[in-house]
């Protein structure tokens, strides 16, 4: 009843502000420019002109305004554009205003958008009503124009008026006019005859009864849709076809301003500044995801959002489920470096179209795809620690609309390394084939169809324990002690949308996949089998209320979950079905945008789930932004795939159900609140930006992994009380000198929960972490080649750490770790476009944790324990690479 009453309360209060939306028209022009001093100088003057909102991309040369036309006019805006030194479609800016731009905004001035020169004309400008609908209607009226004697001809069809200019020598504006309105377009001097109107297409159809000026709406849409253009801040696909869009990031790690919720894109620039083989190490140069180190015997990572746990992080590859239910201990592996074109990571509540699961944030993952031109590439990588790997991706366009995307990787882990001599392997051995084929179809200026396709394929095995461990023996017939992992994944799935005819701003879009992930391992004397048979299908319809300003999506999803697993000799079997229904509305506003959703779940084992999500963004000047957030998440636990660093030990696993559906367990429920402040500035002169945030979980319900009450146990039981998790996080980017890229972030966590025990803090959680990355570049010489050097610290503070206090003295380990620092660097030469060659180090300070292993000389015995892992397991490790563009 309290969670009804607080939905109940959010919504009351979002729809009360629908009143107060003012209606607003937009309009994309080309102005030119060229780097962020300029998308600054360019917005900041349509905004002190009247725009609400100006977003203007050096990728695309665009600016898109939104304005309300009682106040101004798209004719002001683009005029004082100019006047502070940006040539645009209507307006030449002034020499001496041009020249005194900073020299990294002196763009190329020729081929001009204009045939003069500067911001008055040489001939007469003169401006008339004419009616028209849509782009089709944009280009028969100004073709018309110029077929007439025009100069250069512009028509808006928010102004529904077209500027005129020409030479009076040689037309005027009454033949221009008539020619326009005998191509089937009424303006305010001659009437299209109704011949010529009715064999115009279905969009083109305007209201000939409104008064000229006034925008109407197409009599009727039955024929082809005009031209669109839809662009976003990431190479992806949503399951609404608005999404269909393709952009490059002007910087590595770019915090979105346009975005409500506090969202960083990454793309592959910031991936090739380290390493980076898999999915788990493409955040080492990134502050916000901790990443933890290398378990002693299993060799994974794990991710860390706002101080809990990488399951509750909703973590998705093309917007679609991916590392979930049995694959999160070893997913993050799956998914090559080589194969990432960007990500796009949000901090706190995320969409409520993408699902029910996200508690702390979402990452989602995007992979290569062609861009303009087709391209291949090469990758080989080799570490000192006997690692060895390589990627072969190919991105073609196969023609106007079709393009393929083809993505091979291989490793292998070759060396047997016990850096610390205690007898077991510092990483497992092994190796891991996997294969992607992606298929794109985009006709969106057409058809306003779009559609994409993606099969992938992966095996990885992995050997670890002694070193005296044979794999090629049966273990029956060997003392050592081993584990095996044995890894199959299979995913196929399809994304379409549709944008309707004239109707830019609704689409539809429906997003299916099937997975199939199996696990196949033993952890010396233990059994873990494991099958995750995943069906998901999400169809979302997205268009307005009234206007832009008022825009919704909703839609229903369905998932299937079919899990069966084996635990020594105990079956674990169970099916979720969930399908849901979902309703999300975002309101903009001059300074603001509120989005608002929640969606109802009907889980046949965790009953009826409502979840209800907000997030707010005020620009309080164009250079301050503030964010607020809340939101409730749910999740089914997995308590055997989500533990599996503690099962090489001798922990004895125990549930205490309390009658839940799912291993006697109810689900996990949580509620997240946020709030954060951007804040540009000056800094030596020059761009920086600081983000300070601060999240707090927390969790209604919660299944707790007990590691305290036993050293010979692992307790599974549903929280009583209350678990909580506060994150605080500063982050400062700032460019000192020229190429010079620096970051410095401080992260503060307060993690605890109420244990069987009583309140203690949640262990291998450091409370405070600092960070600091530099990135250097050389500029590019006439061939392109340059020199790249990146180095990132990172300093972890103490841990409270498991108790073993009723172990002999000589397996007992601390109540806290002890503090550190590690150092990753690494220095790039490209020597052109097409090879580019690397040499790195990780962990260069060389710290490690001193005896990783409990009782490491008597594994089958009852002290046994490889999860008590804080801190490095392996010294300093040296790596190379070369890469080939074809």
């Amino acid at each position: 009843m309290k969670t009804l009453l607080k939905s109940l309360l959010v919504f009351s209060l979002l729809f009360s502000t629908i009143i107060f939306a003012q209606t607003l028209t937009h309009s994309t022009f080309m102005v030119k420019g060229d780097c962020d001093m300029c998308k600054e100088r360019i917005e900041t003057a349509a905004k002190k002109t009247g725009a609400s909102t100006a977003e203007w991309k050096a990728e695309t040369q665009q600016l898109h305004v939104e304005f309300d036309a009682a106040k101004t006019s798209a004719n002001n805006i683009l005029k004082k554009i100019a006047e502070v030194g940006h040539d645009n479609e209507r307006y030449t800016a002034d020499d001496a205003v041009y020249e005194k731009l900073a020299s990294c905004c002196h763009y190329e001035r020729t081929p001009s958008f204009l045939k003069s020169s500067s911001t008055k004309p040489e001939n007469p400008t003169e401006e008339y009503f004419v009616r028209g609908n849509c782009d089709e209607c944009k280009e028969r009226i100004e073709t018309a124009a110029k077929a007439a004697g025009a100069t250069s001809a512009l028509w808006s069809p928010e102004t529904q008026a077209v500027i005129l200019d020409f030479d009076p020598a040689k037309t005027s504006a009454d033949l221009i006019l008539k020619k326009i309105a005998d191509a089937g377009h009424d303006n305010e001097k001659f009437l299209a005859s109704d011949q010529v109107y009715k064999n115009l297409p279905g969009c083109c159809l305007y209201d000939r009864e409104l008064p000229f000026g006034v925008k109407g709406s197409a009599v009727h849409s039955d024929t082809p849709a005009p031209k669109k253009d839809f662009t976003d801040h990431a190479d992806h696909y949503n399951a609404s076809l608005e999404e269909v869009r393709v952009t490059k990031l002007a910087e590595a790690t770019a915090l979105s301003k346009k975005e409500v919720g506090l969202t960083f894109n990454i793309d592959s620039k910031e991936l090739l500044k380290a390493a980076c083989c898999n999915l788990s190490e493409s955040f080492e140069t990134n502050a916000t995801v901790d990443v933890s180190f290398s378990n002693a015997v299993t060799g994974t990572k794990q991710l860390k959002m706002l101080g809990l746990d990488q399951k509750y992080t909703a973590l998705t590859k093309e917007l679609l489920p991916s590392i979930r239910g049995l694959a999160a201990p070893y997913g993050l592996n799956l998914i090559p470096g080589r194969w990432i074109g960007g990500i796009q990571l949000t901090k706190g509540g995320s969409t409520v179209v993408n699902g029910y699961e996200s508690i702390t944030g979402q990452i989602n993952t995007e992979l290569l795809k062609a861009s303009e031109k087709p391209e291949s590439s090469i990758n080989f990588f080799a570490d000192a620690n006997g690692r060895v790997e390589s990627n072969i991706t190919s991105t073609t366009n196969l023609n106007e609309h079709w393009n393929q995307s083809i993505l091979l990787h291989g490793n292998a882990t070759l060396g047997k390394i016990d850096s610390n001599d205690d007898g077991f392997l510092d990483q497992p051995t092994g190796n891991q084939i996997n294969a992607a084929y992606l298929l794109n179809y985009n006709d969106l200026d057409h058809s306003g169809l779009g559609t994409h396709f993606g099969v992938s394929f992966v095996k990885d095995e992995r050997f670890g324990g002694q070193t005296a461990f044979d794999k090629k023996i049966d273990r029956s017939q060997q003392s050592a002690y081993g584990v095996g992992i044995d890894l199959s994944r299979f995913e196929i799935w399809n994304k379409t949308g549709y944008v309707f005819k004239d109707k830019p701003f609704q689409s539809i879009g429906w997003m299916n996949q099937f997975t199939t992930h199996k696990q196949d391992s033993f952890f010396g004397n233990r059994n873990y089998w494991g099958n995750q048979n995943t069906f998901y299908s999400n169809l979302v319809f997205e268009s307005i209320i009234g206007n832009t300003n008022n825009k919704f999506k909703t839609g229903a999803s369905f998932l299937y979950d079919k899990y069966d697993e084996d635990y020594l000799t105990q079956n674990y079997e169970r099916t979720e079905t969930v399908p849901g229904v979902f309703f999300e509305y975002t309101l903009t506003g001059s300074k603001y945008t509120l989005v608002a959703g929640a969606r109802t779940d009907f889980h046949n084992l965790a009953g009826t789930q409502f979840t209800p999500r907000v997030n707010f963004k005020y620009d309080l000047t164009p250079k301050t932004i503030l964010r607020l957030s809340a939101g409730r998440g749910f999740r089914t636990a997995n308590i055997f795939a989500e533990s599996q660093q503690y099962f090489a030990s001798n922990r004895q696993i125990e549930i205490l159900g309390n009658g839940g559906k799912i291993y006697d367990l109810e689900p996990e429920i949580a509620w997240n609140y946020g709030v954060s402040v951007q804040q540009e500035f000056k800094l030596f002169n020059r761009k920086a930006s600081v983000v300070a945030d601060f999240f707090r979980t927390d969790f209604q319900n919660q299944v707790l992994a007990d590691l305290d009450i036993s050293p010979q146990k692992i307790v599974f039981y549903n929280l009583e009380g209350n678990s909580f998790a506060n994150s605080f996080q500063t982050q400062l980017d700032f460019t000192p000198a020229r190429n010079l890229e620096v970051r410095l972030a401080y992260k503060y966590y307060d993690v605890q929960a109420d244990f069987a025990g009583g309140r203690r803090e949640i262990p291998f959680m450091a409370k405070n972490r600092g960070f600091f990355n530099a990135s250097y570049s050389t500029d590019k010489t006439d061939k392109d080649a340059f020199w790249n050097i990146d180095a990132t610290l990172q300093l972890i503070g103490q841990q409270r750490l498991p108790n073993l206090n009723s172990n002999p003295l000589e397996f007992r380990i601390p109540e806290f770790s002890k503090g550190y620092a590690t150092l990753n660097a690494q220095i790039s030469r490209n020597f052109n476009k097409n090879i580019r060659a690397y040499v790195g180090g990780e962990n260069l300070t060389g710290y490690t944790q001193n005896d990783p292993i409990i009782d490491v000389k008597n594994p089958f015995g009852n002290y046994f324990d490889g999860g008590m892992v804080y801190a490095p397991i392996m010294g300093a490790n040296v790596y190379v690479g070369l890469d080939f563009t074809l």
